[in-house]
């Protein structure tokens, strides 16, 4: 055993974990009863959707909701104190925007993980989660085991907090290769073609990503043809207005938790378009008018193959080979490209993966996905006293800000008092 059982182990440390750190930081620092922690994270270092920091992209959430401001807005961790120590918190507020750029964002993440470095674990693999149980057979702890280089480690923990993130989602059938790209790897994979002479992109997909991969190889890529793939006629903008952004307000979380199956699915259906498959309007009219500037010239690279999808794609002798498929006329032509760009989303990690046994005392719903209390802590066989609490994959039954950052200061102060009121209160919670 490396340390004395932790009252946290959190298994990942993104943008949602380094903000539950930053709550046990300023909760510690505050006098109360010390919560222990230990964070352990695959990367060798702080990283967040590294391969997407385009230069000129922006966030598409407000700067105030960082990491602790909607928890505690007089928190040093909060965007406005890094703004200040790099000297630029001036130049910010005269800059009159509320969005900072993607890769400021990171920077952002990047210091406050360094402010909270002594709770984490870098480059450590979690390898198993192992029950630790009593005479009675109740689990009141667990073991686990990450590897670091060479080095096993074990922790025990009498709660975990997982927040493993998503994975890159491509179609069907479809494997990456160093011609077929997921959009989440664009900035690593560039460098495979710089110098070569593209002769041709395809960009699958309609959503904010894709959009950005478009512009991105357009302009990086001057003499290149650039093909945008996506079965609607254009694309669609995403609805930020005032009434709508509610959906990602603290109190929407009660409301979609405590509302019928039936209402949460119209919901989400309703106000999907406040964040999925949909882009910023000033980057739709960025490249409208580049598509219609073109026209206008006489020579068109920037081609729109809308109502369209792409069926399959290969690597041929010269180049990836795209089957595409007309949604009018049904019929399928190919088109070869250098690269075919799959801004094709993502899918949420299954919580559960990681826990080995122990994810068989958690309980799932009809649909095989997690049953979550309101504080995001896994409904549970009684046996099991560890708290499970989840950082994703909790869209079911939380809304639509279980994976972004809207809600993450809030959240994280949630879990953070279910795990210190529990430990407090051991007998009322077993009652």
């Amino acid at each position: 055993m490396s340390e004395p059982e932790l009252d946290v182990v959190g298994i990942g440390f993104g943008p949602s974990n380094l903000a539950l750190a930053l709550a046990v930081s300023e909760h510690n620092g505050a006098g109360g009863s010390p919560v222990s922690t230990r964070f352990l994270e695959r990367q060798a270092s702080f990283g967040w959707h590294r391969g997407m920091l385009l230069d000129d992209a922006t966030m598409q959430v407000s700067f105030l909701k960082d990491l602790v401001t909607l928890r505690n807005p007089t928190s040093e961790f909060s965007f406005l104190r890094y703004l200040h120590s790099r000297g630029r918190l001036i130049d910010f507020i005269n800059h009159k925007n509320l969005f900072p750029l993607r890769a400021e964002f990171h920077d952002y993440f990047t210091w406050a993980a360094e402010q909270v470095a002594d709770q984490a674990t870098y480059d450590a693999e979690v390898l198993s989660v192992t029950p630790v149980e009593d005479a009675r057979g109740e689990v009141g702890a667990v073991d686990v085991l990450s590897r670091q280089g060479g080095r096993l480690t074990t922790h025990r923990a009498r709660n975990l907090v997982i927040g493993t993130g998503l994975r890159p989602r491509l179609p069907e059938g479809v494997t990456a290769s160093d011609r077929i790209w997921h959009t989440s790897d664009l900035l690593h994979k560039l460098p495979l073609v710089r110098g070569t002479r593209p002769r041709r992109f395809i960009v699958v997909g309609a959503g904010q990503s894709a959009a950005e991969a478009v512009a991105t190889l357009h302009t990086e890529f001057p003499e290149s043809e650039v093909c945008a793939v996506f079965s609607r006629y254009g694309y669609s903008p995403a609805d930020d207005s005032s009434f709508a952004n509610r959906i990602f307000d603290p109190d929407a979380v009660d409301e979609f938790f405590s509302a019928p199956e039936e209402v949460k699915r119209q919901l989400m259906d309703y106000h999907s378009n406040t964040n999925y498959s949909v882009v910023d309007i000033d980057l739709i009219n960025d490249l409208y008018r580049r598509q219609y500037q073109e026209k206008v010239l006489g020579r068109e690279r920037l081609r729109m193959i809308n109502v369209s999808r792409m069926t399959g794609v290969a690597d041929g002798p010269s180049g990836a080979v795209a089957s595409i498929q007309s949604l009018v006329t049904g019929e399928t032509s190919t088109l070869e490209a250098d690269v075919v760009v799959c801004a094709t989303g993502y899918h949420q990690a299954d919580p559960y993966a990681v826990l080995g046994d122990v994810a068989a005392l958690c309980h799932r719903d009809a649909q095989g996905r997690p049953k979550v209390e309101r504080d995001y802590r896994a409904a549970t066989d009684p046996r099991l006293r560890v708290g499970i609490y989840l950082q994703g994959g909790t869209e079911h039954t939380h809304g639509i800000t279980s994976a972004l950052l809207s809600n993450t200061a809030i959240r994280v102060g949630e879990i953070l008092g279910s795990v210190v009121t529990r430990r407090t209160a051991p007998a009322l919670i077993a009652a």
